[in-house]
């Protein structure tokens, strides 16, 4: 087991500190300027479609864009955000914040690039709705069948069995250290809560994360708002820490690229899942009336991952005095730094987020599953069998020991991006189409433009919009 676990370990190491980072950030600069930096440029418009979308109807077995949204955001917004960014810190000083804020900025396009083309990919579900992600652009856009088959497989392991399994691990944890409950009995409690959503299909998911993350992402920025405001003397202080260490001599001598810069850069990219291939799974879901419309709104998503909810926790932690001489890291130090701040509270308020924030990305994580279950084999069984697997590592997550697991989640994770990445640097092109398609139609007064897939080039494996009226 031991030989195993150094083998994978030694395998992401190669994926994750190179062969991703290297495509992320290449790919993350060509989309950017290809796309005129349609992050920037077009953030006015992603509020006013995401704002619009907000409790919109949509036809039966639908989910409208904003319901996409937070789909995505369930999934993307994870314990990740709270323990990852106080491991960043540790690791490489506050300059790693800027270098999150960086990476987000740049990942914004890609996440623009691979949820446009899901949704021009998308097919229709059968039951009056869509579905759509990498697995489908890569079988019926590129013809790679095989490809598509292992991108399938891989994210419905690693998101639908293997982080659920993790996430429950941590809530259980959380939750008997801060009230002394039982974990089993709390992983019964969330294997059943996890069943009633999910065995309720995509709309079902759609309506509680619609809530759910919305008010679970208020409460925690409230939180370090106060925090913010209360320690108001402290934050000039705290931006010249940020700056000043990401552009140091250590940061950018040490390690290669630097313990900064390299810090930053992977928890910006493990949080905002930009060109992972997760993402397009909940964008294609969307009912629009262009494709760019829910390019846009995920695009945003970048940045509501990274810059807010991620900074939250940065700031929670920066804003401690003496935090760098706690020795602690991870959820240990963002409960020391919540304590300081807030008191005889801290346990408590911080089980309640790991517990709102895991089971939000158990939901999201299961649909990515669903989706690409779907894509394997059209049989309702298969995906009861998918469900009742869910549902069981989701307790057995909760009661045992997870560590080979985890090493593996990231294998897979970093294959499956790989697999993502090349298939949208191939597809690109046509996501740019519809781009400038969609801001000409702005430009001559059209506020809801319409989508016309005789514009692409190629019709290979368009199906939804030639059927649309």
């Amino acid at each position: 087991m031991e030989l195993l676990d150094s083998f994978v370990n030694s395998i992401n190491d190669i994926i994750w500190s190179y062969i991703l980072i290297f495509m992320l950030l290449v790919l993350g600069a060509y989309f950017s300027f290809a796309t005129k930096f349609v992050q920037i440029r077009m953030i006015g418009e992603m509020f006013r479609l995401l704002t619009q979308g907000v409790g919109s109807k949509v036809g039966e077995n639908r989910v409208s864009s904003f319901q996409a949204f937070c789909i995505s955001t369930a999934s993307r917004v994870g314990v990740g955000n709270i323990a990852g960014v106080a491991i960043a810190i540790v690791s490489g000083g506050p300059g790693a914040i800027l270098w999150m804020w960086i990476i987000a900025m740049i990942g914004s396009a890609t996440g623009f690039i691979e949820s446009t083309l899901a949704q021009v990919y998308k097919i229709n579900d059968g039951r009056g709705g869509y579905r759509g992600g990498p697995a489908y652009y890569i079988k019926n856009a590129l013809g790679q069948r095989g490809i598509a088959i292992f991108f399938a497989v891989l994210i419905s392991i690693t998101f639908g069995l293997i982080f659920n399994s993790v996430q429950a691990n941590t809530i259980t944890l959380a939750v008997q250290s801060a009230f002394g409950i039982e974990r089993m009995m709390m992983g019964i409690g969330l294997a059943i809560l996890t069943a009633i959503v999910i065995f309720g299909g995509v709309t079902r998911i759609a309506k509680v994360t619609e809530w759910l993350v919305p008010i679970m992402a208020s409460i925690y920025i409230l939180v370090a708002l106060y925090i913010i405001v209360t320690n108001l003397s402290m934050l000039p202080l705290v931006f010249e820490e940020i700056f000043s260490t990401a552009f140091s001599a250590d940061a950018a001598l040490g390690g290669g690229l630097g313990a900064a810069m390299m810090a930053g850069i992977k928890r910006g990219l493990f949080s905002n899942e930009a060109g992972m291939g997760s993402v397009p799974n909940a964008a294609a879901t969307a009912d629009v009336s262009h494709p760019v419309q829910q390019g846009l709104i995920q695009a945003l998503g970048v940045f509501v991952d990274t810059l807010i909810v991620c900074s939250s926790s940065a700031f929670i932690v920066l804003l401690t005095v003496d935090y760098n001489m706690t020795n602690l890291t991870g959820i240990e130090l963002v409960q020391a730094s919540l304590a300081s701040h807030i008191g005889v509270f801290a346990p408590s308020l911080l089980a309640i987020f790991v517990l709102l924030f895991a089971f939000s990305s158990i939901i999201g994580n299961y649909y990515y599953g669903e989706s690409n279950i779907e894509f394997l084999h059209s049989s309702p069984i298969w995906l009861m069998i998918f469900r009742i697997a869910v549902v069981g590592m989701v307790l057995f997550g909760s009661v045992a020991k997870i560590s080979l697991v985890w090493d593996l989640a990231d294998l897979f994770m970093g294959l499956m991006a790989i697999t993502n990445l090349i298939a949208i640097a191939f597809l690109a092109k046509y996501a740019l189409i519809a781009l400038k398609d969609y801001t000409a139609q702005k430009r001559k007064g059209i506020k809801e433009p319409v989508f016309d897939a005789d514009i692409l080039p190629s019709q290979k494996g368009i199906e939804v919009w030639h059927d649309k009226e």
